[in-house]
């Protein structure tokens, strides 16, 4: 049976589910969205640059920015300098989030220089990073990890065992190397490796693409949580529909997956009400609430997000093709919102 609730500490994260970090895509008017359509139980900010933050960098505190009613939310940093991330840590919790992640799963390689996957090269430095960081807070602290550095390197285990002893509360894998980058498949024998090695809890992330793949996650693994990240860029209505689908679950008695009471309930109300799939006009409020949300925020580069965002959402609305091309054509935000209103306009009068 999917989890209903975890938690970390003292934070009650319900359902159990979490959206994944993601660079240029999980900023506050994006989370608020994700948090508006329901399901999600903890949102986390995009990687943040520890250094940036030592700087005191506009740009970077403006990574941090978030609003009262995302909590449940957490602060993701990366770095490779121990005193620095424990500086950064300090002003996460001085900010007010609950609870600071530290980062050692990106695979980029601007990132990699200087944290993300590649400190899962170096495990002693990882350990100074981890006790300097807990020493500087109080709330609780988890780390979002990669299984190693390449197939000969994998490290997940160790590192789960080194982060637990250390004070680290919680554990994200996501089971791929850094030199498979996204590509390939998750290796989720690994998630269950992890959480047969530690007893703090244990989040899985990769290749969740519906709510049957996050069944599939916990039944084979055993991990406490899920997470997800690209799947919720391009479909935000993920965790809602998740929330919906495992309803049925405890509305079947608390079924386990597989259990035939589940099956059965299922198989007499049809596959399609399992969860509820978006209109395009759900699509198109939610596409033009975002946009307007970007420009109201003042963020600078509101017309860059846009075509970003529009890169990942429009391949789940009709003609998505020609709206990407005139989404990304445009020269300001509000030519990009008059395209988006007259497309779907022409789309819902037509369908």
């Amino acid at each position: 049976m999917f989890p209903a609730e975890f938690r970390i500490r003292d934070v009650a994260i319900r359902p159990a589910t979490l959206l994944a970090p993601m660079a240029g895509v999980t900023d506050t008017v994006f989370r608020r969205v994700i948090r508006g359509l329901g399901g999600c139980g903890l949102i986390m900010t995009e990687f943040t640059s520890s250094e940036g933050l030592a700087r005191e960098a506009a740009r970077t505190l403006h990574y941090l920015d978030f609003q009262p009613d995302e909590h449940p939310i957490a602060a993701q940093l990366f770095g490779a300098k121990p005193a620095v991330m424990a500086a950064a840590a300090a002003l996460v919790q001085e900010l007010g989030f609950d609870t600071v992640d530290i980062n050692l799963g990106c695979p980029a390689k601007k990132v990699v220089k200087c944290g993300g996957s590649g400190l899962l090269r170096d495990l002693p430095l990882v350990a100074e990073i981890i006790r300097a960081v807990r020493a500087a807070v109080t709330i609780p602290l988890t780390i979002k990890i990669r299984s190693g550095w390449d197939e000969c390197n994998i490290v997940a285990t160790e590192v789960a065992r080194l982060a637990e002893d250390l004070g680290v509360e919680a554990i994200a894998v996501h089971p791929r190397t850094r030199i498979q980058a996204l590509t390939g498949l998750a290796d989720w024998s690994i998630i269950r490796d992890v959480k047969q090695a530690v007893k703090i809890p244990v989040i899985g992330n990769g290749d969740i693409h519906s709510p049957m793949d996050a069944e599939r996650m916990v039944a084979e693994t055993g991990c406490d949580a899920v997470m997800i990240g690209r799947a919720a860029a391009t479909n935000p209505w993920i965790f809602r529909q998740m929330e919906q689908y495992f309803l049925l679950d405890r509305g079947a008695g608390n079924a386990v997956p597989g259990n035939n009471c589940r099956d059965a309930s299922r198989q007499a109300i049809g596959a399609a009400a399992v969860y509820d799939e978006p209109s395009e006009s759900g699509r198109y409020e939610l596409l033009s609430q975002y946009f307007r949300s970007l420009i109201e925020s003042g963020m600078p580069d509101a017309l860059g997000k846009m075509k970003h965002f529009a890169c990942w959402f429009t391949h789940g609305v009709h003609n998505g093709a020609q709206l990407r091309h005139l989404v990304h054509s445009a020269r300001t935000p509000a030519e990009v919102l008059d395209r988006v209103d007259s497309f779907f306009a022409a789309a819902l009068t037509a369908g």
